[in-house]
């Protein structure tokens, strides 16, 4: 999105055991869910630096970006995207947690590794290698193959008009869903294939690729 509106930018980037105390450091409070319990610091965050605003989360960065650069506009939401979003997060969430979560390890410094396997294996319950037993991953993906295509399809809902969700110009439903495409492929080439094999997942990050030129 930053690309996207050309907006100028620099990119920190830290590890994982590094994400909380820099984020509190800088003045940054977790929010709430409805039961009362707090939500954990994230990346991405932004520094604001004209108004020294400090954020966190996509989404919330999304309506702040959008209401202070409003060219070129990005559709925040649609009846279209919505649906899209919640059924992709809800079928890439069931394999990414089987084929993503017990390599992410691999791609990350001696110090990130024991952060992240402390936190994921606390969270699990058991050893991240656990995860992987290519038979259950293989049966898996079988398994979410029909919601993956209908995903698809309803992201080519408008392909007459354009390669994007919703047509011509991209929308945070196109962002969201390249950033993570992106983030598989970063994780297992294998993973990020297995999704675009799939037309609609692939139209929409070949369409975002010049918005992902510039990454620091």
């Amino acid at each position: 999105m930053l690309n996207y509106k050309r907006i100028p930018y620099r990119t920190i980037f830290l590890e994982f055991p590094d994400i909380e105390p820099t984020l509190n450091g800088l003045g940054l409070v977790p929010g709430e869910d409805a039961s009362g319990n707090k939500h954990k610091y994230t990346v991405p965050a932004i520094q604001h630096v004209p108004t020294d605003t400090y954020m966190m989360d996509s989404l919330p960065i999304a309506h702040f970006l959008e209401s202070t650069y409003p060219d070129p506009p990005v559709p925040l939401t649609s009846e279209l995207g919505s649906e899209i979003e919640a059924k992709a997060r809800a079928v890439m969430g069931k394999v990414f947690r089987t084929s993503l979560v017990p390599r992410e390890i691999n791609i990350l410094s001696p110090r990130a590794q024991e952060y992240f396997r402390r936190a994921r294996e606390a969270s699990l319950g058991h050893r991240l290698e656990d995860l992987l037993d290519v038979d259950k991953e293989e049966e898996s993906w079988t398994a979410v193959g029909d919601c993956m295509r209908a995903v698809s399809e309803l992201m080519q809902t408008h392909k007459a008009e354009g390669p994007f969700v919703l047509g011509a110009r991209p929308s945070y439903t196109d962002f969201f869903l390249t950033g993570t495409l992106q983030f598989a492929r970063v994780v297992d080439e294998g993973v990020f294939q297995r999704n675009v094999k799939y037309p609609g997942y692939m139209g929409v990050y070949e369409a975002c690729l010049p918005y992902m030129e510039k990454q620091d």
